[in-house]
């Protein structure tokens, strides 16, 4: 396997992270829902600093992840998909992205809203985006967990498009980000 991605496949990058964000953001979207029923307790804050820390990982790998598409060839569709699906599948994309950028970035504005920092494992802390004020806290909150809901919707298509190619079409879009 190539390290970096050819024009029928996707590289060893390209595969590792799409995986690990795969797996992030699974497990973020799994945890939030989680916390949320919890009381206020001392292991709801100790899960809700993973959560913020994980969130900070997850905006660092969709930088990395971008910058590395930019930099990189992506393999072209089989001449026999449509047009619709190359557009479809297209315009998926950039929305995984999107939502890859306003998840964190909607739970860094809820925290500063609120008055709290953002950590990042200990290691730093990230600046408040915007003064406290609940308000503002309770609209972004909304938007998080509106956006979540959403981006499961939007994983549950991106998991059928692909098992849909693997089994129906029987083409290799699927086998292409497998290592």
């Amino acid at each position: 396997m190539f390290i970096t991605n050819t024009s029928m496949r996707f590289g060893f990058v390209s595969i590792t992270l799409h995986w690990l964000m795969a797996l992030l953001i699974i497990g973020m979207l799994c945890l939030g829902f989680y916390m949320s029923d919890l009381p206020t307790s001392m292991q709801k804050l100790t899960l809700i600093g993973w959560h913020k820390s994980f969130g900070v990982l997850i905006l660092m790998l969709v930088i990395i992840r971008l910058l590395w598409r930019f930099v990189n060839v992506t393999p072209i569709y089989a001449d026999s998909t449509p047009i619709w699906e190359k557009l479809a599948a297209h315009s998926m994309h950039y929305v995984l992205y999107g939502f890859m950028f306003v998840m964190p970035l909607t739970g860094w504005l809820m925290s500063s809203a609120a008055g709290l920092t953002v950590s990042f494992f200990g290691l730093f802390t990230l600046p408040n985006l915007v003064p406290a004020n609940p308000a503002l806290r309770h609209y972004f909150f909304n938007i998080h967990g509106t956006c979540a809901l959403i981006l499961i919707g939007i994983i549950v298509l991106h998991v059928l498009a692909a098992l849909k190619h693997h089994f129906w079409d029987k083409d290799d879009i699927l086998k292409r980000m497998l290592p």
